[in-house]
């Protein structure tokens, strides 16, 4: 067996916010990173879904791209986009 080549491993401090709330049609149950590592951005785990993104103000103006990545209609998309921009 070869050696293992990390591109890299690294241990860092983060920030993990767990909130669930209920939207109008669906409830919300997120894991929201904070670290260093995204240069601002923050990683938003939808535990329920099993789904995940980096996630900044920019991809929060991007059109259709909370509703790709969580697999969201645009309602839905839209009270989680609500939620997040009071966050990020």
């Amino acid at each position: 067996m070869s050696e293992r080549f990390f591109l890299y491993d690294d241990m860092v401090d983060t920030k993990t916010r767990f909130v669930s709330f209920v939207g109008e049609h669906q409830r919300f149950d997120l894991a929201i990173i904070q670290t260093d590592r995204y240069y601002g951005k923050q990683l938003v785990l939808d535990i329920q879904g099993g789904r995940f993104a980096i996630i900044g103000t920019d991809d929060l103006d991007e059109p259709g791209y909370l509703e790709h990545v969580y697999k969201l209609d645009e309602g839905d998309a839209q009270e989680l986009r609500e939620f997040l921009y009071e966050l990020i």
